[in-house]
């Protein structure tokens, strides 16, 4: 065991150590190389999409062998060369809990995991799992996730319920793939940026705003917990339907200005 297992308290900014980057929403995967499989469940299972089955590689990456999204796989062993070179320590003790693995986000019963088009990968240090959701981090995953930043990687250490474990690629980097013809000529076309803020499977710190400005608006116990499930969506087209919107259950910019309070006589006051 070493240094490197021990970990440190996280205060409320870790919602910003990725910057700009955000993981891969759903609705761009789903867009771009379709459901990996028909159902899921919290258990890992392979994925029956040819499509996806079809990008899949398994191959050393520097410190162990990965099974998952040819382009993502290329990725990381981009990346665990830049950590060999700054932190050699820390890489010859990563291990890794799993990337390929087709089930739900954990604790959710609608957002897909994006280890589902193994795109994402959890990390170990010395063959110990950081603890998910006590919002602590191992110092050995603080110190290389700029690495994966730099490679427009995603760090779970910033999730509404922290996963420090967990890296993935960002939307921005699914979209790169996309456009550069990396996801071969089926790839579908990502929905517009500007299509909506927030939608059915999107989870993080906006999600979590959204259903506290809901919980408040309609006067219910919306649980906060960052994802955008059934309850979030139900919530949001009765938002929509009470002051005349679009009932959707998607947030876009029209709904978000009502939820504000931007629009004069309508959002909050008038619910």
């Amino acid at each position: 065991m070493s240094q490197w297992t021990d970990t440190v308290r996280l205060d409320a900014s870790r919602v910003n150590l990725n910057g700009d980057l955000r993981g891969a929403r759903n609705s761009t995967m789903l867009s771009i190389l379709g459901n990996p499989r028909g159902s899921y469940s919290q258990d890992c299972q392979e994925p029956t999409n040819q499509r996806v089955a079809g990008l899949l590689v398994s191959e050393d990456v520097g410190p162990f062998r990965v099974r998952g999204l040819r382009p993502a796989v290329a990725a990381l062993r981009a990346i665990f060369a830049d950590v060999k070179a700054a932190d050699r320590d820390i890489h010859d003790r990563l291990g890794t809990a799993g990337m390929l693995c087709c089930r739900f986000v954990r604790g959710s019963t609608s957002a897909i995991s994006n280890h589902s088009w193994g795109c994402a990968i959890d990390l170990t240090i010395d063959r110990v799992l950081d603890r998910r959701g006590d919002d602590r981090a191992q110092m050995g995953l603080l110190q290389i996730h700029k690495h994966f930043n730099r490679h427009k990687f995603f760090w779970g250490a910033a999730f509404p319920t922290e996963d420090a474990m967990h890296f993935e690629a960002s939307d921005q980097l699914v979209r790169e793939w996309q456009a550069s013809g990396q996801l071969g000529a089926g790839a579908g076309a990502p929905p517009s940026v500007a299509d909506s803020l927030l939608e059915f499977g999107d989870r993080g710190a906006e999600v979590m705003a959204l259903q506290q400005m809901l919980s408040k608006a309609l006067g219910i116990a919306l649980t906060a917990d960052g994802v955008f499930g059934a309850q979030t969506r139900a919530a949001v087209v009765d938002f929509q339907s009470r002051h005349g919107l679009s009932a959707d259950g998607v947030v876009g910019p029209k709904t978000m200005a009502v939820l504000r309070g931007d629009v004069p006589g309508l959002g909050q006051k008038a619910a």
